[in-house]
């Protein structure tokens, strides 16, 4: 066995960086959400969807952030939680996009901790970064597996 060259040791560090931002993202927002649950129902139930849609997402969404930290944590299933991470942040973008342009009669944020804080605007720049960096997640760990794999 060769031993890993340092470009391929900054690889790494990357990814792990990536992945430690992410997992703070959704580990915080997921405990937000259950530290304060009734609030968190509240706003979820001021949303414009339908009703069923509103249960889905207050019973499955603070789970599905917890579920994509913990795959994010471990490196065998760090791609898994990567797509995951870029799924939802895309949706939760896409949301703040629709927003912004005042697509919905009502806006409330059911957003954990501090980040429903945040102006829309600032919603959005602070998604999207998130979301790149999910995208470059996946970039240097598809890379780093090419580079194993020669």
């Amino acid at each position: 066995m060769q031993p890993k060259s340092s470009s391929n040791h900054n690889q790494i560090s990357w990814q792990d960086g990536i992945a430690f931002f992410l997992i703070l993202l959704f580990i915080y927002t997921a405990v937000s959400k259950l530290s304060d649950f009734d609030q968190f129902q509240r706003q979820m139930k001021l949303q414009t969807i339908p009703v069923w849609m509103q249960q889905i997402l207050i019973l499955f969404l603070p789970g599905v952030e917890i579920i994509t930290g913990l795959l994010l944590a471990f490196t065998h299933t760090r791609l898994i939680g990567l797509y995951l991470s870029a799924i939802l942040m895309t949706l939760f973008t896409g949301y703040v996009a629709l927003v912004l342009i005042n697509y919905f009669e009502q806006t409330p944020c059911s957003c954990g901790g501090v980040i429903k804080i945040l102006g829309w605007k600032a919603h959005f720049v602070f998604n999207i970064f998130f979301l790149l960096l999910s995208i470059l997640g996946i970039y240097i760990f598809n890379r780093e597996r090419r580079t194993a794999w020669h």
